[in-house]
């Protein structure tokens, strides 16, 4: 999608009258940063969407119940790191009450306006002494200059931060939109990523905002996987504030939601854990946009594929099986298949290839990790619908199953 939105510098703080703070409390015995904050401007309005799953931590059911209550209006979430306070029965919630009221007090706000989120262990409550011993000093590290430190402090497993602004003129004045995540493992996400924070200094409806976050959303985190485990904290709020933008501008503004989810979608991706490389598939032919997309993370999701994109093999039939189980319809006969250049099939047929440079060309991505040529696409047509999509994964390596295997021990 072709937008007038360019990259500057400043993360989720770039956007006009927003704060954030990140600082190490002692949360983590890793003595690596752990506590975040981001606050909006008065007046701002919140989009929330949430993991879908059964087992969630209480501080999900608290921000969704807020929100709700609310009308979509919040100011402030606050975030620990290395416990998820998940499964950790009626102190769960009791801790988050206390941590959001701690927190809103320092701030002069509403307990309902902050609100919170929590990463790390499943079934660890949250130190609360330690807890509430660094709101101060998080309160005192407020600034326009915050969001490098807050998207530190949100990380677990993450090898590197994730975070990005961009700017466009609309209608005559500038507006920057800003975001932040952290994840690298047990994301399939199914209404959020593992965590994400956007900022925005426009205002906008809370209904029309919402409308403009789970649209976004359903094009980014929803179309990501690293390993096929949705989270029980997975959460990504997205916070709007300022001068009311005309309608007429609202399209731009969302093609800017969108670009910022999907880069941050995209890190979280790329650094899955263990992974070599970036895999991106694109779908063409189906039914609708969201047989596509649905197509495409089947694909990305599958640990056949993933596995045979870490060994460099060209294996187009584990594509094709994939594809075939996404749970929408696709003609067979209408399959068409590219790894980067190399066309693979062609009327459901296969074709003769070059093997050994389809391999160097996953090879080369795999030596490109975290630079531009990191992707491996693959492009499959399935039909001659309308519908196109597309979805993000990471190869299937070694050392994801070390990293999991060693998480608690």
């Amino acid at each position: 999608m072709t937008h007038p939105w360019h990259p500057i510098s400043g993360g989720v703080t770039a956007p006009e009258g927003f704060l954030a703070a990140g600082l190490t409390a002692g949360l983590k015995a890793s003595g690596k940063p752990d506590l975040s904050l981001l606050l909006a401007p008065e007046g701002a309005v919140c989009a929330g969407t949430f993991t879908t799953s059964l087992v969630r931590a209480a501080c999900v059911d608290l921000c969704a119940e807020r929100l709700q209550a609310s009308g979509g209006r919040a100011r402030a979430v606050l975030t620990n790191s290395g416990q998820a306070n998940a499964c950790t029965g009626d102190r769960g919630l009791i801790d988050s009450q206390r941590a959001t009221q701690a927190m809103a007090d320092r701030l002069g706000l509403a307990a309902e306006e902050v609100l919170i989120c929590s990463t790390g262990v499943i079934g660890v409550p949250i130190p609360m002494d330690t807890l509430l011993a660094g709101l101060d000093p998080l309160a005192a590290a407020l600034s326009s200059e915050g969001g490098a430190a807050a998207a530190t402090a949100i990380l677990t497993t993450d090898l590197i931060d994730k975070q990005i602004a961009l700017e466009a003129e609309l209608g005559g004045r500038r507006v920057r939109i800003g975001g932040m995540a952290k994840g690298s493992g047990m994301i399939h996400p199914n209404m959020a990523t593992m965590l994400g924070y956007l900022s925005c200094d426009a205002g906008v409806p809370a209904d029309v905002w919402q409308a403009m976050v789970k649209r976004a959303v359903d094009r980014s985190f929803n179309a990501i996987t690293v390993d096929g485990d949705t989270s029980t904290n997975d959460t990504y709020l997205a916070f709007a504030a300022g001068e009311p933008l005309n309608p007429e501008h609202f399209d731009a503004l969302e093609a800017g939601l969108t670009a910022v989810s999907q880069h941050l979608a995209k890190a979280i991706a790329r650094d899955g854990e263990g992974a070599t490389c970036l895999i991106e598939v694109l779908v063409e032919g189906a039914v609708d946009d969201a047989a596509a997309r649905a197509i495409a993370r089947t694909i990305c999701g599958s640990s056949l594929v993933k596995c045979a994109v870490h060994g460099r093999d060209p294996n187009w039939g584990r594509i094709v099986a994939a594809a075939g189980r996404a749970g929408v319809a696709i003609d067979p006969d209408a399959v068409a298949l590219w790894l980067g250049d190399h066309q693979l099939m062609a009327a459901g047929q296969p074709l003769a290839f070059d093997r050994p440079a389809a391999s160097a060309y996953m090879r080369d991505r795999a030596a490109g990790a975290y630079l531009h040529n990191d992707t491996v696409v693959i492009r499959i047509q399935v039909g001659s619908g309308s519908g196109s999509g597309r979805a993000w994964g990471c190869d299937l390596s070694d050392q994801y199953v070390r990293i999991n295997a060693d998480y608690t021990t």
